[in-house]
């Protein structure tokens, strides 16, 4: 388990806390939707990752926008702030962006 994995089983295990206490639903509510974008930028970020460790391009394109060795930290780090910079309209569509960027593409942009 990486840092990022316990990271959201941490958070999961709050929101779950909270939940069987009946703990304040807006806490609930905002914590779970951290608990989405979490989930989704780390699936973008592992799947890069993997997609990487085959594609010389990839590992490339992240060591020239300045983020260096193709590691786990540095494809998060890329993902993450990619994600930041999408339009957060809602939760829901922020979620649904981050799922649906190509992010191997920015690398080789």
């Amino acid at each position: 388990m990486d840092d990022y994995q316990k990271e959201i089983a941490d958070l999961e295990t709050q929101v779950e806390q909270l939940v069987a206490a009946e703990g304040d639903a807006k806490t609930i509510a905002e914590l779970s939707m951290q608990l989405d974008i979490l989930k989704a930028i780390y699936t973008r970020a592992t799947d890069l990752f993997q997609r990487g460790r085959r594609d010389e391009g990839l590992r490339y394109g992240l060591r020239i926008q300045g983020y260096g060795d193709w590691t786990i930290d540095n494809v998060y780090a890329f993902v993450y702030e990619r994600s930041v910079e999408l339009e957060p309209n809602a939760h829901r569509a922020f979620v649904v962006g981050i799922k649906s960027t190509d992010f191997a593409l920015m690398l080789n942009s």
